[in-house]
Parts: structure tokens; sequence; C-alpha cells
């Protein structure tokens, strides 16, 4: 199920995607980029559509993810 970043809590989705950037092994390039500059780059992502947050009732997580690599058909119904 899709949970819209909009819908969360400003902070709840700075903790969420902190703990996202923090546990992802997401290579940034040569340049190593700060948390901060993670974080942002994740939310804008989520704001231009690019990527997903992703609750699975089947394992209790959340995750985000590129909505290129989304699929939908793989998700529980509510």
């Amino acid at each position: 199920m899709i949970i819209p970043w909009q819908t969360l809590e400003p902070d709840t989705l700075l903790r969420l995607i902190e703990q996202f950037v923090l546990m992802e092994g997401t290579d940034y390039g040569e340049q190593e980029s700060s948390l901060a500059d993670k974080v942002e780059s994740v939310k804008t992502q989520l704001r231009q559509g690019t990527a997903v947050i992703v609750y699975s009732e089947l394992h209790e997580s959340v995750n985000i993810v590129p909505t290129d690599r989304f699929d939908s058909s793989k998700t529980e119904t509510p």
C-alpha cells in the first residue's frame, strides 16, 4: 500500500527518510553527500513522484522505493 508522503507529520517523514538513508547502501556518486543532502534528495524524489513510501502489511514494514521499481501487483490489498 502506498502511503502519500503528504499525510505524514513532518517529523515522522523526516525520521522515516533518515532511517531509509542510513540503512540503504545507496550510491550517491564519487563525492560523498552529507546526511542532510541525502535526506533532501529523497524528499525531492517524493515530491516529484519518482519515489513512493510503501507499507507492507505482510512484513509490517515501511520502505521508500523508486516508482519505476514499484510493482503494485505485488502489494497486499486492504
